[in-house]
């Protein structure tokens, strides 16, 4: 028996190996993942993920001679064009390999930690390496985008926000935003490692969340296509806004524009507050960081132009609903769950279908524009807030929570 665990063991271990030494010297992979920002700082971030779980030197250690080696390959050997965002992601492929290593030879007891850190970590990777491809094929299907209705909303507030923040998202701010914008990933990590430490697999519906809120969100890109105002205002934003008496009389119709049909609701708003709201429990300097990212997200999302401000709004329902589907732990007979998920899908379809259909209600008063958004905000918040309050008394840390990760329980079983 322990020489067929031992067998099995060296297997898996070339395995991983061979599969993250094909990775890294793929020229393909390289071009196309391991120098994209978005991507290498995905990758790298999954080392706040591996030493929150294994705070080991060894486990650091490993990683820089892991990264050290894929670089040379890479650069003497394959002759890659030495670029700084590779060796993000030669630090991130490392750290992957190194944690997989770990859960592969680790006691059980300590295993099956590993592969709840491991197994989403491959998860999420794959899903951000696909996300360009479904946001081609997102566009693709929809030639034409509904950018003049967000235009129409956010003029009727009288404050076009996301021109005020294209304004003033210059110089260290603009620096400090984008390095927020790009670096989705850290809190992701930050947040599921430190629940995973603090209450083991209870933490896996957090990961679970993070990991369908791209795949679901892409659902509602194809509902509600568009593109953010830098992509239909192209030069002109954000120094020169359409005055808000031109918008109002502005004939709404689907606009043949630019750009990957990425805005509504906003996922980069929809991941960062999901992160704030799973950091309860954590340390304050954990929370604050996740707070941090909800911040600069807001900033950098509008003072780009990546977004309207409320594609920002529908992300606060679109998250709770998200939430709602992943907590497993919480049965669907239970009034808070049905509660809060109704909410979730009610108003993220609600919102779609006004600012599709109801335009004029919003031109009726600023005021009536203002307090639906102030409202969606609020009650989702309130609702999330009772809602988790369901979930925690629902479960007890030092319980044990039933199966929700199979595969690596079975993976745990069969190594032994």
């Amino acid at each position: 028996m322990a020489a067929n665990n031992f067998t099995v063991k060296a297997i898996l271990t070339f395995v991983l190996v061979a599969c993250a030494t094909a990775f890294v010297t793929s020229s393909q992979c390289y071009t196309e993942g391991l120098v994209d920002a978005f991507f290498s700082l995905a990758l790298a971030s999954l080392i706040i993920l591996h030493l929150r779980v294994r705070p080991r030197w060894s486990d650091a250690l490993l990683v820089l001679a892991c990264t050290a080696i894929f670089a040379a390959v890479g650069f003497r050997i394959l002759g890659y064009s030495p670029q700084i965002m590779a060796w993000f992601s030669f630090s991130g492929v490392s750290s992957l390999l190194v944690l997989g290593l770990r859960a592969v030879w680790a006691e059980k007891e300590d295993r099956t930690l590993l592969l709840y850190a491991w197994i989403p970590a491959v998860l999420f990777i794959t899903s951000e390496w696909f996300a360009s491809t479904m946001l081609e094929w997102t566009a693709a299907a929809h030639p034409k985008t509904l950018d003049l209705y967000l235009l129409s909303f956010d003029a009727s507030l009288h404050v076009q926000l996301s021109f005020l923040a294209g304004r003033i998202f210059v110089h260290w701010i603009r620096f400090a935003g984008l390095i927020f914008y790009i670096g989705l990933a850290i809190p992701i990590s930050l947040v599921y490692g430190g629940q995973l430490v603090r209450v083991g697999s209870k933490a896996f519906p957090a990961m679970l969340a993070f990991l369908i809120t791209g795949p679901v969100g892409i659902l509602f890109y194809n509902l509600f296509p568009a593109a953010g105002p830098h992509n239909l205002f192209q030069q002109n934003f954000p120094l020169h806004p359409l005055q808000t008496s031109i918008v109002a009389r502005l004939l709404l119709e689907p606009a043949a524009i630019q750009g990957p049909r990425n805005a509504m609701p906003s996922l980069h708003m929809a991941w960062t507050l999901l992160a704030w709201w799973y950091s309860r429990g954590l340390s304050w300097w954990e929370r604050t960081i996740a707070f941090a990212f909800v911040a600069f997200t807001v900033l950098a999302t509008l003072g780009t132009g990546e977004h309207w401000f409320i594609d920002l709004v529908v992300a606060f329902p679109f998250s709770l609903l998200i939430e709602t589907l992943c907590a497993y732990s919480l049965s669907w007979r239970d009034s808070q769950r049905l509660a809060a998920f109704f909410f979730g899908l009610g108003a993220t379809l609600a919102w779609l279908a006004a600012l599709r259909y109801g335009s004029r209600l919003f031109w009726t008063s600023p005021i009536v524009a203002w307090a639906l958004v102030v409202a969606t905000m609020a009650l989702s918040c309130i609702r999330e807030s009772k809602f988790q309050q369901a979930v925690g008394a629902g479960l007890k840390i030092d319980e044990p929570l039933p199966a929700s990760m199979p595969v690596a329980d079975e993976v745990s079983s069969v190594l032994g």
